[in-house]
Formats: structure tokens, C-alpha cells, sequence
């Protein structure tokens, strides 16, 4: 027979509850204290340095008795302040060294402002090198005054003066500064060199225009214009010289000429208009002698008046970056910009230790192994990886053993180890190895804390993050919401389900921002959920006419879920009109203002749907709330609302085909029966499971066996206390109006009771085309009440259709003219 071998893989002991003195500095407590003394300290350096320069000659002695009380200092920070200036300007950098207090001051408001650890070090990097080349600047000025300079920009200038000379140094000095100014600011010369090109343009066109003008003093000859002449030549001759620099042709003026010339007889002077693209006018006056008819071939005046088209202009630059670049991105978080996150500190922290018992691990190992012998199934080597609830043993069979012969031993391997339940998984996927899974007899509980403060779940870059638990390894589950699309969650009475969904929640209030995400909170038991009352106008959603934003009342989840149809066809409509495809490219389109809010474009938050007990809701209103959640889980994947759905009775008619088909993320907790398990998983197991928290994870492919985080009620209380605590926007997020069939409309509303919007808003629904009073709000900036009285008149006028459910109504006018020409006839009635 093979040796058997055992390993055991085991994690690392959890720290966390152990007092640790770095976590202090960490905080934002110290990193407060350190910016505040940092800030002063600068102050400090400054009053000191200012102070030596009035008294370092009399200071010198108190430097050399700093223990003796009896010698005083005429520093105005005594002797301590002495001793720092001394330090710094006479032993250091001169007149420099006020950069040092000027980084130091730097630093603290950084550091009270949160900015990252680089920008402090770049800060100080640069600072140093201006230091240093002031030091060396004034020591190569002031050769004689090392109190300017210091001692170090007086040695160095003495260094390099031996080596390179004065002027070496000068041009050394002067090539350093301007790398400096370069480098750091950005500085070229090409608007310099730009704006001489211009105004050398500028000179040249300016000489020409001086040149090209000539007064009628100075015209001594003059040369008239023939109209048979193809080409004339005008020679202007001055006192000084010649000129023949105006060649016109009439060939290509003829358009001109037969629109705007005028020919007359009694003209006495002939003028020439050339409008040049630069600008200016020539005008040439030649002046006449005597009046002359108009014959053929004779002289005549003529009125040229030539017109040269200006260039269109163009943009340099798309507008939507230049705008981005005058104002920034968007930034949807403005309006609650001072929202600070849930910190740690409001999650219970437990001894997260896993306690391993090498006994225990031992017997189990000989257990599995001799029942397997009693079954003549060898085992050439076997591993034991211990997880908080669950060790799993991995174990290799001896070649020529069928993997189902294993998989048919699992009652009988339970029973050997008197185990509560244990899952065989032939084989792990990704693994040559069998496990089973074993719970362990002293479990560890998974706290919320630890999942949310690890690196794993803070250092994501998810769109929705959610910290589920703990794997077997120990390691922190991390899974994006966004992508799963939609999550079903089962599982029998009391085996975790409400706590797994306040997990969910937790992840999200722990990592996106009020106006990043919202919640529909759906929960018909009425207690599961109504803490989160407390962030209503952060986080929740809800219809305009509902007073409580978590909804209990079968009535009003039909109503959510239509309205919640209503928001994704809208949300549609957007993308459509952005030409993008999803939320995010249609959100980050909007951050880079590409898109126009006038046009009804904004920025989306995530919406997230979370009905606590699915089963009930069936029950009572049965295809009313299937339908809406089936179109939600087909489309509203790509707008941005997933749908998270927990249940404790997984039976078919609860759970059917098209929800499945939906919902490809499913958690199963413990159930009672092995049809239960493949209702939620479409694979056994989790009939095999311990309960508290033990679940097991698909997103359609591998199953995932995970120990849920333990967050308790307190927890919850305390952080939605910390965020609702916080300033607020003005009222919950608002969904779209849902009216249903029973509800309709009076249409015997009088006219004289309209209300004054009524024109502007038959308007704005006769241009879109679309009947809805979500549209009514958006365009006049309408609560939903008034909206929703809008649309009844508009109705009553026969302008919109009646109620068609989730659709929008119809709109009964076709443009304008045929709306002005109902309103005529309704005032003429």
C-alpha cells in the first residue's frame, strides 16, 4: 500500500484584535494632530529666522551656553530658535532656508487635506533644489556675507569658482534656472517666438498699407481707365518715385462690376475699393479733368467696389474638452462633497483565530481513509486546507479508481466521521483531487469588519463590490454586482438569508457614494430591513407618492417594479440618444460634459432592487410581480439596476425558468432537501451544508463553498446612525409615476381650472411625441403631483391618450398647428 502522507495548510493568525500602536498613526485622528503641529512648526522656523537676521551677533555666545540659564538669547524664540537659525542659515543655506519652513508648512495642510504621500515628496524635491541654487547664487553675489548664503552655498560657490571660473559659474547658474523653470513650470518659449512672428507680420502689413496710401497732394500724373480695355494699369507717380504695384483685371472683376459699378458721365473721380483679407482698405482717388460722353471707346468713369470673402472660423479644440478643461469633469458627488464613509470602528471585531487541532485532523484523515479501504479504494496522498467552519481533504486515489465510485461513498463517509454534513466534490475543478468537505467542531465566526477592512475588498476597482465572506482558504470573496448581473438568493428558516443581504448592503454603504448608487428596499415581513430608514434621502429610492421608502405593501411593490420598468426605458432612451451602450461609457460621456443636461441628459446612479421574501409577493400578487422582474432581469442589465432576490421557499412555482434563466449568480444556503438544492443550483449540495451562515456560490460556473459575514443588527444600526447623521439631499431619489388601470383620470376638468403650465407642457409632450408626466418633471422642473394633474388636463383636453400601463400614453396631436387649433376651438366654445 502507497505512504500516506498528511500536510496541512494553514492561514496565518489573525492580528487584529491585538493593540497595535501603527494603527494610531494611521488614523485620521493623528494624521490631524501631525498636519496641525507641522503647520505651527513652520510658523515657528519663520518668526526664528526673521529674528537672527536682527540678532545673530549678540546670539552668539547664548549658542555656546544653551544649558545655562543665566545666559538669555535676543531671539524672540530664545534659545531654541537661536540654535534652529543657526543651524539652517549660518551652518546651512542662507536666506534659502525660509524654503524649508515654507515646505514644512506645505506638508501639514497636505496632510490635513488628504492628498497622497507623492505629492508631499515631489513638494520637497523641488523645494530642495531651489534651495540648494539660491544658496549657490547668493554666495556667488555675496562672496564676502556668508549669512546670505550659509555656509553651504558659500563652500560649494568656492568649490565650483576654483574649477569653472566666474563666468563658468554664471553660465552654469543661468542654464540651471532655466531647466529648473522648464522642467517644474512647464515654461517654453514658443508663445514668445509666436508673438514676434506676429508682430513682424504686423509691421510688414502696416508698412505696406503706408506705402500703398497716397493723398491727392502728392498725385502728379494720373492715368485713366478704359472700358475696352482688358487690363488696365494704374501708374502713380509721386515726388519721390514711381509706382505700378496695382494691376487690375477687369477680366476677373466683370461679376463685380455688373453688379455694383456705376457708370455716369458727370463722375469726376474714379475709386477703387479693395478690402484685403488682413483688414484694411486701399482706396485710390485719380482725379478728372473734364466731363466726357459715353461712347464707344471713349474714357468713362467707373466704380469698383471689390469684395474678397472672409475665412470661416474654426475651432482649435473639441468644445467639450475645452470645457472640461476650463470647469473640470463632472462631478456627481459635489452636492454631498463633505460625505464621509463609515469607518471601521462601527463593526464588531471577533477572535478570528482559526484554532486548528492537529487530533482532530488526524482522526478525520484516518477515517476517510479507512472507509475508503473498507471499499478497496486506495489513496496515494491526501491534504487537509483549514477553513473558519469547513477543512476541506483533498485527497488523490491510486490509479484505476473511478471518480463515481467516491462520489456514491458520501453517506457512508459522513457516518464514519459522525459528521453533521459532508460534501464531496469529484473533482475540484482546476485540480486533479477529490475534496470533502468537513465541518470542523469548533467553528470561527467571519466578522464583517474584518472582510470590509481587508486589502482585497478596499483596493477594488469593482463597479459594485460586495464582500460576501470567507473562503475555505481564508481568503476574503469578493464578487462585482454589476456583472453578475442579478443575484438569487434561497435558503430555509433561519439559516442566514437576512443577514447575507445586510452584508450585500454593507459592502455598497462602505464603498460608493450616495449619489453613485440607490437602493429599492422590498420587505414584505416588515422588520428585516426597516433600519435603513434612517438613509432615505442618501441612498433610497422610491415613488414620489409613497411616504415610507421601505416598501411593505404587495399594492405599492407592483407599483415600484412598474415604475422601476417606466425608469429603465427612460434610462434607455438616453443611451440611446448618447449613442453608447451601457451606464458606465454613458456616465463617463456625461463627466466629460459630451453630454448637453438641457437635453434632458444626467448623470445616472446604480439602482439596486432587493426583495427580501420572494415567495410571499408570489403569492399574493403572482404574475403582477413576476412580469415586471422578469423584463427587469432580460434588459435592465445594461442601465445600471440589478435586482438581488432572497427567498426561504425554493420550490418551482417560486423560483421558475424565467427567473432562473435571469438570475445566472445564485447563493444557496442550508435547505432541507436535496430538490431544493438543484431548484436554486441546478446541483446538489446544499442539503449538505451546517447552517449559520454557510453558503454555497455559482455565477454559472464552479460552485464556491463560502462562510457569510456576521454582521449583526447593532452593526447596522450604528452605521446607518453615522450616515444619516450626515447633510442629506433634499428628498429621496425619485422614480418615475406609475398610475394603474384603477386608478384613471376625471375628464371633465374645466378649462378655467387649468393650470398655467398647461400650454408649455401640451408643448413639450406634442415635440417628443410622448405622453409621460416623468417627462413633464425633467422639462419644467415639476414635483410629481403637479405632473401628474398636467397630464389628467392634458387628457381631459384630448391631447395624451388614456393609461397604458408601463408604456408611455399616446400623443393624440401631431404637431403645432393642429394643437393651436384645438386650443382655438376649445376658447370658441
Amino acid at each position: 500500500m502507497a505512504k500516506r502522507k498528511t500536510s496541512t495548510k494553514t492561514p496565518l493568525n489573525s492580528s487584529e484584535n491585538k493593540p497595535n500602536i501603527f494603527a494610531f498613526f494611521k488614523s485620521r485622528q493623528a494624521q490631524t494632530i501631525l498636519g496641525t503641529f507641522l503647520i505651527l512648526f513652520s510658523a515657528f522656523l519663520c518668526i526664528a529666522f526673521i529674528s537672527f537676521f536682527f540678532n545673530w551677533q549678540e546670539d552668539q555666545s547664548a549658542l555656546t551656553e544653551l544649558a545655562n540659564k543665566t545666559v538669555r538669547s535676543k531671539n524672540l524664540l530664545g534659545k531654541i530658535g537661536a540654535s534652529l537659525s543657526n543651524f539652517f542659515i549660518y551652518k546651512g543655506f542662507g536666506i534659502a532656508a525660509f524654503i524649508i519652513a515654507f515646505q514644512i508648512f506645505l506638508t501639514g495642510s497636505y496632510i490635513l487635506v488628504k492628498k497622497k504621500l507623492a505629492a508631499i515628496i515631489i513638494s520637497w524635491n523641488w523645494g530642495l533644489i531651489a534651495m540648494l541654487w539660491i544658496s549657490i547664487s547668493l554666495g556667488f553675489v555675496h562672496d564676502n556675507y556668508a549669512i546670505l548664503s550659509g555656509i553651504v552655498g558659500f563652500e560649494i560657490n568656492e568649490y565650483l569658482h576654483a574649477f569653472i571660473g566666474n563666468t563658468g559659474l554664471v553660465i552654469l547658474l543661468t542654464f540651471l534656472l532655466i531647466t529648473y523653470l522648464v522642467v517644474r513650470y512647464k515654461v517654453t518659449f514658443d508663445k514668445h517666438i509666436e508673438n514676434l512672428k506676429i508682430k513682424r507680420e504686423e509691421r510688414k502689413a502696416q508698412a505696406l498699407i503706408e506705402n500703398e496710401t497716397l493723398t491727392e497732394e502728392k498725385i502728379i500724373e494720373k492715368t485713366p481707365v478704359k472700358a475696352s480695355e482688358e487690363t488696365a494699369t494704374i501708374s502713380l507717380k509721386t515726388d519721390k518715385k514711381e509706382k505700378s504695384d496695382v494691376e487690375l483685371s477687369l477680366e476677373n472683376l466683370q461679376p463685380t462690376i455688373s453688379k455694383h459699378s456705376e457708370v455716369t458721365t458727370k463722375k469726376e473721380e474714379i475709386t477703387l475699393n479693395v478690402e484685403k483679407k488682413s483688414g484694411p482698405v486701399l482706396k485710390t482717388e485719380v482725379a478728372k479733368e473734364e466731363e466726357k460722353g459715353i461712347e464707344e471707346g471713349t474714357e468713362m468713369d467707373v466704380e469698383i467696389d471689390v469684395a474678397i470673402g472672409r475665412d470661416e472660423e474654426h475651432s482649435t479644440e473639441n468644445l467639450a474638452n475645452q470645457l472640461v478643461k476650463d470647469f473640470g469633469e463632472f462631478d456627481p458627488t459635489l452636492e454631498l462633497g463633505n460625505f464621509k464613509f463609515p469607518t471601521f470602528n462601527l463593526l464588531k471585531q471577533y477572535n478570528e483565530s482559526i484554532s486548528i487541532d492537529p487530533e482532530e485532523l488526524e482522526a478525520n484523515k484516518d477515517r476517510i481513509v479507512e472507509t475508503l479501504k473498507n471499499y478497496k479504494i486506495g489513496i496515494a496522498e491526501i491534504k487537509a486546507t483549514v477553513g473558519p467552519t469547513i477543512t476541506l481533504y483533498e485527497i488523490v486515489p491510486e490509479a484505476g479508481i473511478r471518480i463515481s465510485k467516491i462520489k456514491n461513498l458520501e453517506d457512508d463517509i459522513a457516518l464514519s466521521l459522525s459528521a453533521l454534513g459532508i460534501r464531496i466534490i469529484a473533482p475540484i475543478p482546476g485540480k486533479g483531487t477529490i475534496g470533502i468537505e468537513v465541518p470542523n467542531k469548533k467553528s470561527t465566526i467571519v466578522s464583517m469588519h474584518s472582510v470590509i477592512s481587508s486589502k482585497k475588498f478596499q483596493e477594488s476597482t469593482m463597479e459594485l463590490p460586495i464582500a460576501l465572506g470567507k473562503t475555505i482558504s481564508n481568503e476574503t470573496f469578493v464578487v462585482d454586482l454589476a456583472k453578475m448581473p442579478h443575484l438569487l438568493m434561497a435558503g430555509a428558516t433561519g439559516q442566514g438569508k437576512s443577514v447575507g443581504l445586510n452584508a450585500v448592503l454593507t459592502s455598497l454603504l462602505y464603498k460608493k457614494h450616495p449619489a453613485e448608487v440607490k437602493f429599492i428596499l422590498v420587505d414584505p415581513k416588515k422588520v428585516e430591513l426597516t433600519l435603513f430608514n434612517k438613509i432615505e434621502r442618501h441612498y433610497l429610492a422610491k415613488l414620489p407618492d409613497v411616504e415610507d421608502a421601505i416598501i411593505t405593501d404587495t399594492t405599492k411593490v407592483v407599483h415600484t417594479l412598474n415604475s422601476l420598468c417606466i425608469e429603465m426605458d427612460n434610462r434607455y432612451d438616453l443611451l440611446k440618444a448618447a449613442m453608447v451602450r451601457n451606464i458606465k461609457e454613458y456616465n463617463v460621456k456625461f463627466k466629460q460634459r459630451k453630454l448637453n443636461p438641457n437635453d434632458g441628459h444626467q448623470f445616472l446612479p446604480y439602482i439596486v432592487l432587493v426583495i427580501d421574501e420572494f415567495a410571499d409577493l408570489i403569492m399574493t400578487a403572482g404574475k403582477e410581480v413576476e412580469t415586471p422582474i422578469a423584463r427587469l432581469a432580460q434588459l435592465a442589465r445594461a442601465i445600471g439596476i440589478h435586482l438581488i432576490v432572497a427567498t426561504q421557499r425554493p420550490s418551482v412555482n417560486v423560483i421558475t425558468g424565467i427567473i432562473k434563466a435571469n438570475f445566472p449568480a445564485r447563493i444557496a444556503f442550508r435547505v432541507t432537501s436535496k430538490i431544493d438544492s438543484r431548484t436554486i443550483l441546478d446541483a446538489g449540495g446544499a442539503d449538505q451544508l451546517i447552517g449559520r451562515g454557510d453558503l454555497l456560490y455559482t455565477a454559472g460556473n464552479e460552485i464556491k463553498r463560502i462562510q457569510c459575514a456576521f454582521v449583526d443588527t447593532p452593526e447596522v444600526e450604528k452605521i446607518t446612525d453615522f450616515i444619516g447623521s450626515q447633510k442629506a439631499y433634499a428628498e429621496a431619489y425619485q422614480l418615475p409615476e406609475y398610475v394603474d388601470d384603477e386608478s384613471g383620470t376625471s375628464l371633465d376638468i374645466d378649462i378655467s381650472d387649468r393650470d398655467k403650465l398647461f400650454k408649455d407642457a401640451a408643448e413639450i409632450i406634442v415635440t417628443a411625441q410622448q405622453g409621460s408626466a416623468s417627462l413633464l418633471q425633467r422639462k419644467l422642473k415639476l414635483g410629481y403631483n403637479r405632473a401628474g394633474r398636467l397630464i389628467d388636463q392634458l387628457e381631459a383636453a384630448g391631447i395624451v391618450g388614456g393609461f397604458e400601463g408601463s408604456k408611455a400614453r399616446q400623443v393624440l396631436v401631431p404637431d403645432f398647428i393642429a394643437l393651436e387649433q384645438l386650443l382655438e376651438n376649445e376658447k370658441n366654445q
